[in-house]
Formats: structure tokens, sequence, C-alpha cells
């Protein structure tokens, strides 16, 4: 049915539309994943580990997840895909000090931090196949943080949006109701 689809054109992939044939490193496993090859139902959000505003709150709903997919015995049937678009910082070993900052679990069930090649990659890829629209924005000092769209997708199995959840903070408890519909 139809009533899921919104009625304004959006930037990100929305109910029904198939999510971009795009793929990232994963510098843990020293591999490439693609999004639109999923198998599972998939949580994909878009972050940057130094972010202080709502990246927390977004790896945070889906850590919340993969607990409850460890505890109800389907870990393995879900995949939890956070990509980063900050390339210059956010390396293998900034990945894994970041999941015990969040006590994401890189052991169970199927969690890849993922990373586009390059700055380059990360504008083409997250901005213009996902319109994340991050920009980077300047600090005190030589820092620098992005101000970006807060966004988590959830795709069937068969690659397709189910759901698209903006805001600083998803709700676990929904992220998780939508994913059993999902998981059928």
């Amino acid at each position: 049915p139809d009533d899921h689809r919104p009625e304004v054109d959006l930037p990100y992939p929305t109910w029904g539309e198939p999510m971009p044939d795009v793929s990232f490193r994963d510098p843990l496993a020293d591999e490439r994943v693609r999004l639109a090859e999923t198998g599972r139902p998939t949580f994909v959000t878009f972050f940057f580990t130094r972010c202080e505003t709502v990246c927390p709150g977004l790896v945070g709903a889906l850590r919340n997840v993969q607990t409850a997919a460890v505890n109800g015995g389907y870990a393995e049937d879900v995949r939890f895909l956070p990509v980063s678009f900050d390339p210059e910082r956010d390396d293998a070993e900034r990945f894994r000090a970041y999941a015990g900052e969040m006590n994401v679990s890189l052991d169970a069930g199927d969690w890849r931090f993922l990373r586009p090649e390059g700055v380059d990659a990360a504008e083409a890829k997250i901005n213009g196949e996902f319109g994340i629209g991050f920009e980077k924005a300047s600090t005190e000092g030589d820092g620098y943080m992005f101000n970006h769209l807060p966004l988590v997708l959830l795709a069937n199995a068969d690659g397709y949006v189910e759901r698209a959840y903006t805001g600083a903070s998803p709700n676990p408890r929904t992220l998780r109701e939508d994913l059993k519909e999902v998981r059928g």
C-alpha cells in the first residue's frame, strides 16, 4: 500500500525505494560492504565518531536494538551499518575505540562501521545518494565538526527501505517493533 509513501519529495530514500547500490569499506574486516546487498533486515545511519550532538543518539539507538537482538536470539538475522562521513579521522583504530565508548559489541551479530574511501567519495555517496547534506564546520583551534541530517534507514531483506527515521534520538522501542514487523 502507498500509505507509507510521503507526499513530498525527500532528499533521502524512503518507503518502497531501493537502498542505493553503493559500497563502503569496513576497515575492521578490511572488506567492502554493499548497502543494497542485504539478505536480511538492515539498519543504516550516517555519523562521525567525534560528534557531540546527534550521532551518539543515532548509534546508541542502534546499539539498543543490537542488544535486544542478541538477547532475543536473532542477532544474526539483522545487520547494522553505521557509515561515517569523516574518512580523514574515522579509521579502524578509531572505530574500535568508539565501539568501546558506545558499548557496541563488534562480535555480536553483524555490526560494521563503514567509511568511504575519501572526502570526494563521502560527498558523492553520502550526500549524493542518501541526501544527508553533511557540511564541514570549523570549531575552535584547528578542529572541525559536521552539520548533517540525522537519519536512520531500515531496509528489508530485499533491499527496499521500509522506514526512514529522522531526528536526533530515534526511539529504540519503535526501532525494535518496526524490525519485528520487517522480519515477519
